[in-house]
């Protein structure tokens, strides 16, 4: 049977706030601070927690070995000997944000009836681009089974992001569906991560025969939506989405439509939210999900609801007769002081549970045993200034052994 698995990265014990992704307005405005990595990985627990009680699956991916020194190696030094804007990009914890792990097919898409996983290249951002090679790893851990094709990322320079650049609409999550390949072509002051021949190749790669390829708007780009879904999701059949979100929209949409005719549109108008207020308050970088009881829910970051013109749009819509019926909120705070929200903590996979590696599902049971490892060995709180003192460096390896060791994945230490 196959169902939808949202795949959470748990938030490492390096989160901190060096302010190294150009675009991301939320990571450049918050650079310097203090961050507080137990709380923000507490936070991510929570969200699965909240996930499990609406009766969807819950899968996990790890933090990654920070620092990275097969990377500082790669680049002739090591960490202490690094200059700063080095030690930073290699300590990052953005592989908690598990939408840019890969792009994913669901086997009823694809030609050979597998469900095919690419690993993202990432290579935008220097503190990304050294990512792919431990999540490959991992992907090929929990994705073993002969039911997954997992492939190795497209190569520079064709830059990737994974899953933010891409959306799966189809009348059910187990039916053929439509996918959409969101590219970039240019974002004003800031850099367009997505290239359109990176898209093309996964699609070609995965064996699709529904494909769409649409433009990620210029104007969106350079409000600060430095990926796809910070604009627009998509579950099922509805897609949602900001009325800038597109370059070339009314072809888009209509080719859509003609491929998918039960799909159901639900614009954002902008004289309603704007742009720089759906952006702040990651309206569109939530979790559009259907419920058990085939309703659909969104579940959102705290911020939405605290921006005026964001949740009197919500309050209407789920008042009237659209397809989303439920909001659900949550505190992720931590997550979008460094710009990203609850759809960037997740990747979602459908498959057969069954076919996926146990380690990486979880229950209650064992998000109880992660959080108890958080609180024990996570720090609490990451100075700025502090980032290369090597206690930290210390506590940071040894909390992310802890976890390893304790859900029993050895492969990875």
């Amino acid at each position: 049977m196959l169902i939808e698995i949202n795949f959470d990265g748990i938030i490492g014990p390096s989160h901190n706030y060096a302010g190294l992704s150009h675009g991301n307005l939320a990571a450049t405005r918050n650079r310097g601070e203090t961050s507080f990595p137990r709380a923000a990985a507490l936070q991510g627990v929570a969200k699965m927690r909240a996930n499990l009680a609406l009766g969807l699956a819950q899968g996990i991916f790890l933090p990654h070995a920070r620092p990275d020194h097969r990377w500082l190696a790669s680049l002739g030094t090591r960490f202490e000997d690094a200059p700063p804007h080095s030690q930073a990009q290699a300590l990052s914890a953005s592989p908690m944000w598990a939408a840019n792990a890969a792009t994913v097919s669901p086997a009823p898409d694809a030609a050979d009836g597998t469900c095919h996983l690419s690993v993202a290249n990432l290579v935008t951002m220097p503190h990304r681009s050294h990512e792919w090679p431990e999540t490959l790893a991992q992907l090929r851990l929990a994705f073993a089974d002969p039911a997954f094709t997992v492939h190795a990322p497209v190569p520079a320079p064709f830059g990737d992001e994974g899953a933010a650049n891409h959306m799966r609409l189809a009348a059910s999550h187990e039916a053929p569906g439509v996918e959409v390949f969101v590219y970039g072509i240019s974002g004003g002051p800031f850099p367009a991560r997505q290239h359109p021949d990176a898209s093309a190749a996964v699609a070609r790669k995965h064996r699709l025969e529904r494909v769409l390829f649409v433009q990620q708007s210029e104007e969106a780009i350079a409000a600060g939506a430095f990926h796809n879904d910070v604009v627009a999701v998509a579950n099922g059949p509805v897609l949602f989405a900001h009325e800038l979100a597109f370059a070339g929209k009314d072809r888009f949409y209509a080719d859509l439509r003609t491929m998918l005719p039960q799909v159901e549109i639900v614009e954002v108008p902008a004289a309603q939210v704007s742009l720089a207020d759906a952006i702040k308050s990651y309206l569109f970088n939530a979790q559009l999900v259907t419920l058990p009881s085939g309703e659909m829910a969104l579940v959102l970051p705290g911020e939405a609801r605290d921006t005026p013109s964001v949740w009197r749009w919500l309050q209407e819509h789920v008042a009237g007769n659209g397809p989303i019926r439920r909001l659900e909120v949550v505190d992720v705070r931590q997550s979008m002081a460094n710009g990203g929200g609850p759809a960037c903590l997740r990747l979602r996979v459908v498959c057969d549970p069954a076919t996926v590696d146990p380690r990486f599902l979880v229950d209650e049971g064992k998000l109880d045993r992660i959080a108890r490892v958080i609180e024990a060995h996570w720090p609490e709180a990451i100075p700025f200034d502090s980032i290369a003192d090597p206690a930290l460096i210390a506590r940071v390896e040894a909390a992310r052994r802890v976890l390893l060791e304790t859900l029993e994945i050895p492969e990875l230490l």
